[in-house]
């Protein structure tokens, strides 16, 4: 797996396994409101803030309560693009437990649970 930015990427089916384990992690989906009023999943570890917020108000987006530097991390968009650039950027301001969903929401509606829908 690779993406331009080189950021470290997770699998849908260790999302997939993870979310059904109840591992505790943070799910940071970082689409913006209409494509999470489209295509969502919505475990108790969800947390949106959309990347057009993120670019806005930079690292006051990301409460250090809210998301402990020692907390994994995976981050999601529509296709994996962006949540790798977002997962460039945490690690680079000092999360080291950060991975970007490979495929994004996409391939795990794709490969995990269809019923979810596309977009």
């Amino acid at each position: 797996m690779g993406n331009v930015y080189g950021a470290p990427e997770i699998t849908v089916h260790d999302l997939a396994r993870k979310l059904s384990d109840d591992e505790d992690f943070i799910l940071l989906d970082v689409r913006e409101h209409h494509e999470i009023g489209t295509v969502s999943i919505e475990p108790d570890q969800l947390v949106v803030i959309p990347l057009s917020e993120l670019a806005r108000k930079q690292l006051m987006a990301l409460n250090q309560d809210a998301f402990p530097k020692n907390t994994e991390i995976i981050v999601m968009c529509h296709h994996g693009v962006r949540s790798a650039q977002v997962t460039a950027w945490m690690r680079q301001n000092g999360w080291n437990d950060v991975w970007s969903l490979a495929g994004g929401i996409d391939a795990y509606a794709h490969e995990i649970d269809p019923r979810i829908g596309f977009y």
